[in-house]
C-alpha cells in the first residue's frame, strides 16, 4: 500500500508469510523476448499448440498442460501490471476533483494497488504448483524408454519366431524380456506412486494460494466500500456549495484497518470455509477408511516396498523452476521448447514496482502526499 498510509513500507512479513514463508519469484519473470501485444499472443498459441508435439508419448499431455499453464502464469502477470498501472490513473484523475472524491480516489488507488501485489505474489504460488506438475512429467518421460524397450523386445521375438522358429537367439531374447518386464514392473510402480504424491501437493499449493489471495481481495474489497460511504452525493443546486470535507482522517483509518487486517490474516481465520453435505462426508470417510485399512493390511503382510517407493529422478517440488534438470530422454525435444521460453524470460524484464518502496512511487502515482504517522 502507499507508504504515507501504509505500517508495510518496510514489507515486514504478514503472518500468514511467517507461517508459510513465500516461494522464490516465478521462473517467468525474469524477463521475456515479446512483452504485451499481440506477439505476446503469439507466444501464447506457440506454447499451446507445440507443447507435447515432441518427446516421449506418455509424457506428451501432460508437457502440454505444464506449457498451457505457463500461458496462465504470463495472463496473470499482465493483469498484475496492468491493475497497478490502473490504480496510478484513477489517483491522477482523481487529483483534480472536488476534495472528497479526490481523497477517497487516491485511497482506492492505494488498495487496487494493493489487489495488483497480491496478484503478483498468487503468480509466485502459482509458479510451484507448475514446477510440481512438470516434475511428474519428467518422471513419466524417464518411463517410456523401459517401455519402449520391452515392446522392441517383444517385437524381435515375435519376427524371429514367424522368419526363424528354431533360432537359439529367442532364449536369449525371452530371458532379456523378462528382465525388461521386471524394470518396467519398478518403474510402472514408482510413477504410479510419484504421480498420486505430486498431484496432491501440487494442486494443495494451488488451492491453499488460491484461498488467501481471493479473501484478501474480499477483505479489501470491503474497505473499498466503507470508503465509498465517505463521499457526499447529494444532489445539489447550481450555485450551491458543497460542505466542507471532513473525511481525511477517517480515510486514513479505513486504509489502516484494512492494512491490519491484511496483516494479521491467517488461514485458520478464513471467512469462507467448505462444508460437506452429510452424504459427501459419509462417502469420503467410507474412501478415507478404505485406503487406510488397505495400508495396515499390506503392512501387516510383511512386503517391504521400500525399494518401489525410491523416488525415480525425482526432486524436490519446492525449488524453483530454473533449477530442475531434465531428463536425458526428454532433452532434445523439451528444452528447446523450454530453452525459448527461458531465452524470452531473460530479455524482457517484467519490472513490477510496488507503492511501498519509496518517494519514486508516491510521484508515479500523482501525489506529493506528506508522510503521516499511520
Amino acid at each position: 500500500m502507499h507508504r504515507t498510509y501504509s505500517m508495510r513500507a518496510s514489507r515486514a512479513p504478514t503472518a500468514s508469510q511467517i507461517q508459510n514463508p513465500p516461494p522464490p519469484p516465478s521462473s517467468t519473470k525474469s524477463g521475456r523476448l515479446f512483452g504485451r501485444g499481440g506477439i505476446g499472443g503469439l507466444g501464447h498459441a506457440l506454447r499451446r499448440n507445440a507443447a507435447g508435439a515432441f518427446g516421449p508419448d506418455l509424457a506428451k499431455k501432460l508437457s502440454q498442460l505444464v506449457k498451457m499453464e505457463k500461458n496462465v502464469m504470463r495472463s496473470l502477470e499482465m493483469v498484475a501490471k496492468e491493475r497497478m498501472e490502473v490504480a496510478q490513473q484513477l489517483s491522477l484523475w482523481g487529483e483534480a476533483c472536488d476534495e472528497d472524491v479526490s481523497d477517497v480516489t487516491d485511497k482506492l488507488g492505494v488498495l487496487l494497488y494493493e489487489i495488483g501485489e497480491l496478484e503478483d505474489q498468487y503468480v509466485d504460488r502459482y509458479d510451484q504448483y507448475r514446477v510440481t506438475m512438470k516434475s511428474i512429467r519428467n518422471i513419466e518421460a524417464s518411463v517410456q524408454p523401459s517401455r519402449d524397450r520391452k515392446q522392441k523386445i517383444t517385437d524381435q521375438i515375435a519376427q524371429l519366431k514367424y522368419k526363424e522358429p528354431n533360432s537359439p537367439r529367442i532364449v536369449v531374447l525371452e530371458q532379456e524380456l523378462v528382465r525388461a518386464e521386471a524394470e518396467s514392473l519398478v518403474a510402472e510402480a514408482q510413477l504410479s506412486n510419484i504421480t498420486r504424491e505430486k498431484i496432491k501437493a501440487a494442486y494443495t499449493y494451488q488451492f491453499d494460494a488460491l484461498r488467501e489471495h481471493c479473501e484478501k481481495v474480499a477483505i479489501i474489497a470491503g474497505y473499498g466500500k466503507h470508503l465509498l460511504e465517505l463521499i457526499d452525493d447529494t444532489p445539489v443546486t447550481p450555485g450551491e456549495t458543497r460542505p466542507a470535507y471532513d473525511g481525511y482522517e477517517a480515510s486514513k483509518a479505513i486504509i489502516q484497518d484494512c492494512e491490519d487486517s491484511l496483516t494479521n490474516w491467517v488461514t485458520q481465520n478464513a471467512a469462507v470455509s467448505a462444508k460437506l453435505s452429510t452424504r459427501s462426508r459419509t462417502l469420503s470417510q467410507r474412501r478415507r477408511n478404505n485406503i487406510k485399512a488397505r495400508t495396515e493390511g499390506g503392512a501387516g503382510q510383511g512386503h517391504d516396498l521400500s525399494g518401489q517407493d525410491a523416488p525415480l529422478n525425482d526432486r524436490d517440488s519446492w525449488v524453483p523452476a530454473n533449477q530442475h534438470k531434465e531428463v536425458a530422454d526428454y532433452e532434445v525435444s523439451e528444452e528447446e521448447e523450454d530453452d525459448d521460453d527461458d531465452e524470452e524470460d531473460d530479455i524482457h524484464a517484467s519490472g513490477s514496482h510496488s507503492m511501498l518502496d519509496g518517494e519514486s512511487e508516491q510521484h508515479q502515482r500523482g501525489r506529493n502526499t506528506e508522510p503521516v504517522a499511520a
